[in-house]
């Protein structure tokens, strides 16, 4: 025989949740305690940072720390020379996270994008002084000889991500394992090519052109990077090759069973990131006039951070490329405000991690919901 308490239905913490009022919902009653109000603006917060629009709190906080330097140092930090700085440093790390965009949406990484530009620039600038016969004649060369080198630097970064792209969807090892041999291996084939030391000869046509060229007032290397954002920014929100890079983030048994070729797709989004590694080593090789081997240690962790920071959640199938642009300039506008107002750089690297930690978090949040929904 049954008693009260078996007859009694149990909800479980879902239903409890569910059956709670909103405090925020149309109709509700203005709180009229200071716990009510509390609770009310606890839920908003919590809406706000589960929405869909990942990228609106981060890009209010990019805003926020240009107000508080605007502030602080106006004619130092508006001024267009510092401006100008801000988008030139901020080139290179958004050519590589756009592809690290594709890449972490289909729940991947890739370790190898800073690795895979420096041996990139290496080989093209190899190239450029071979054809031009030596180094003291290479600063000469012509733009013949600068598009066959530009060419080749293009094609190792395409080839080293085809290969990442194979050694993950054909051997099924973990995108984290490939990448990091992969970012060993092209350094130190870097190293091997060089003896360790940077590389000079740039071609003067292509430093002063692209490394500190401008058309009118906005730098060559600004516009190439914006370009690339613009046009894979609509690749992705807009083709189906961008539905597909979802897709298989989102679930990739079941974007197998929609007749989705998951090994192809995934081949072609590391070589994808593997192409714009190549493009940023000729970028860098055209700013810096030099192979900057030592330079580009960190710029995985750059590119991660930013995608990360921007909404792109790292458990897949969720990211936007204007959330990518957003947290590549975080970090680039602090290190500027910071030296302006005379705070140690260090504490960068601080409020980085900060951020970051924060983005995951709302990461996780905005998951949940979507998991409860």
């Amino acid at each position: 025989m049954s008693t009260p308490t078996d007859e009694t239905p149990q909800l479980d913490e879902r239903e409890r949740s569910a059956a709670l009022p909103d405090p925020t919902a149309p109709g509700t009653p203005e709180p009229t305690t200071a716990a009510a109000t509390t609770a009310s603006l606890a839920a908003k917060l919590r809406r706000a940072a589960t929405s869909s629009s990942g990228a609106m709190p981060i890009f209010l906080a990019l805003v926020g720390i240009i107000v508080i330097f605007a502030i602080m140092k106006p004619t130092a930090f508006l001024g267009s020379y510092n401006v100008k700085s801000i988008f030139i440093d901020a080139s290179v790390a958004l050519t590589l996270s756009v592809g690290m965009t594709y890449v972490i949406i289909t729940a991947g990484i890739d370790l190898s994008v800073g690795s895979v530009l420096v041996f990139s620039g290496v080989i093209a600038l190899k190239v450029m002084t071979a054809l031009a016969g030596g180094t003291n004649a290479s600063p000469n060369a012509g733009w013949g000889i600068i598009l066959v080198g530009v060419v080749a630097g293009l094609a190792v970064g395409l080839g080293w991500g085809v290969l990442n792209g194979l050694l993950i969807a054909m051997l099924d090892l973990p995108p984290l394992i490939v990448t990091l041999g992969s970012f060993g291996a092209a350094l130190g084939l870097s190293d091997v090519l060089t003896g360790g030391v940077d590389l000079s000869g740039v071609p003067n046509h292509l430093a002063n052109s692209i490394g500190a060229g401008s058309v009118g007032p906005i730098p060559v290397l600004v516009l190439v990077a914006g370009v690339v954002t613009i046009v894979f920014g609509v690749v992705l929100h807009t083709t189906k090759f961008g539905r597909y890079t979802y897709a298989i983030g989102s679930n990739q048994e079941a974007a197998r069973r929609a007749g989705i070729n998951v090994k192809r797709h995934l081949i072609q989004v590391y070589a994808l990131a593997g192409l714009l590694s190549g493009l940023g080593g000729i970028l860098s090789l055209a700013y810096f006039t030099t192979t900057t081997i030592s330079g580009h240690e960190t710029d995985n962790l750059t590119a991660i951070s930013a995608v990360v920071i921007g909404g792109t959640s790292l458990f897949g199938g969720v990211g936007a490329m204007a959330g990518t642009v957003v947290g590549v300039f975080i970090p680039v506008v602090l290190a500027s405000g910071l030296v302006i107002v005379g705070v140690q750089s260090f504490w960068q690297q601080v409020m980085i991690g900060v951020i970051l930690v924060a983005a995951v978090y709302f990461d996780q949040l905005r998951r949940r919901a979507r998991l409860r929904a």
